[in-house]
């Protein structure tokens, strides 16, 4: 009888790991159909989209850049640049996030970054008077083009439909190189005055904040219940987002997501980054909203130390993504993630201290090691 229950109860036991094991790897694999993306840094040919589309690519998130698409104030935006890309993205059956940012010089002046020598960018975030009634107008008219009903769809007809149903404000708005004084409030208002835009004209849409640049470089934050001043302009995305509804009250109302570039040496870091962000929404009442990963990655440049941490060799760089990837689809219902966007699909020399790496292709269009285990999440073909 002793042997009997030992072994009864040893079965008992290894059928309770298979049962946990398999309750795990069916709530693991429980993401959505479109969990994974891609973040492109130039333009992509068609053949170069159906290189994606082979790899299980069926999201991608572009930039619409309002400076570039409007650059005279008697100007209607010119859709030129943007139409190729919802034309190929609709063949590829890729649906697109914009993030649309950027203001032309007769909107916003652009002024020096502080402490950085050479660089530009806006001076404030167009929310004021005509620069408020300027940018509402172009995101109506972005809206009115590709979003649902959209003219750019009756104009092809013989295109698969494939509308932008969600639409994303500015780019890391607390990081001074995308508006060189960040300001939570200001940015706030701009989300008011984007949502009333895109909602007005489909009221189907999704607005989603800009990405926030979790710990940027000399930036400040609270720690208990002390602000640490800033050596620049920066905020900590958790301190940014926690001042935003502060100063705009009802502002949960306006948009549907918060998102986030959560940044890090190594991928075990993810969790800290995000649980940091998710107990601001959930200390302001807006834990039930999804979350966005819009821009996550690692340079496959030879590691170089502290000055670029996010340099980790090509192995290194397949090996994070891969620790990435499964820790997030793992815990995609704890942290209500909705969406995580790999920065970046292609290589781009000088843009950012790690964007000469950061694709999962390298100049040529040539696929890397990261782009092997990209698709293995995705169910494509490398």
């Amino acid at each position: 009888m002793l042997i009997a229950s030992r072994k009864t109860r040893a079965l008992t036991a290894a059928l309770a790991v298979v049962l946990a094991l398999g309750v795990f790897a069916a709530s693991a694999a429980a993401v959505p159909a479109r969990f994974f993306g891609v973040v492109p840094q130039s333009a992509l040919s068609q053949e170069q989209f159906t290189t994606l589309k082979q790899g299980g690519v069926k999201e991608m998130r572009v930039a619409m850049i309002w400076g570039s698409m409007q650059p005279r104030r008697d100007d209607t935006p010119e859709w030129s640049q943007f139409d190729p890309l919802v034309e190929r993205a609709a063949k590829s059956g890729m649906e697109l996030l914009p993030f649309v940012i950027g203001t032309p010089s007769w909107v916003v002046p652009s002024v020096n970054v502080p402490g950085a020598p050479g660089a530009k960018a806006p001076a404030r975030l167009p929310v004021a008077g005509k620069a408020g009634k300027a940018w509402s107008t172009f995101l109506k008219a972005a809206v009115a083009r590709y979003g649902t009903n959209g003219s750019f769809w009756s104009e092809n007809p013989t295109l698969p439909v494939r509308p932008i149903k969600a639409w994303q404000i500015w780019n890391e708005p607390n990081f001074k190189y995308f508006v060189a004084h960040p300001n939570p409030a200001e940015f706030g208002k701009l989300v008011k005055l984007s949502s009333a835009a895109i909602k007005s004209t489909d009221p189907t849409a999704q607005v989603v904040l800009g990405g926030l640049f979790a710990k940027p470089a000399g930036a400040r934050y609270l720690r208990g219940k002390r602000v640490v001043h800033a050596t620049s302009p920066n905020y900590f995305g958790s301190y940014f987002l926690e001042q935003m509804y502060k100063a705009n009250p009802g502002i949960k109302s306006r948009f549907q997501a918060v998102a986030l570039h959560p940044y890090v040496a190594r991928y075990r870091q993810l969790p800290a980054e995000i649980e940091e962000l998710r107990g601001v929404m959930t200390r302001e009442g807006d834990a039930a909203k999804g979350l966005w990963v819009t821009e996550l990655g690692w340079s496959s440049e030879p590691p170089q130390g502290p000055s670029n941490v996010f340099a980790v060799g090509a192995s290194g760089q397949a090996r994070e993504l891969k620790g990435a990837f499964t820790l997030l689809k793992a815990d995609a219902a704890k942290f209500r993630l909705k969406h995580v966007y790999w920065f970046s699909v292609d290589d781009a020399a000088e843009t950012c201290n790690f964007c000469n790496g950061s694709g999962l292709f390298k100049k040529g269009f040539v696929p890397k090691k990261s782009w092997t285990e990209f698709t293995k999440f995705t169910g494509g073909t490398p």
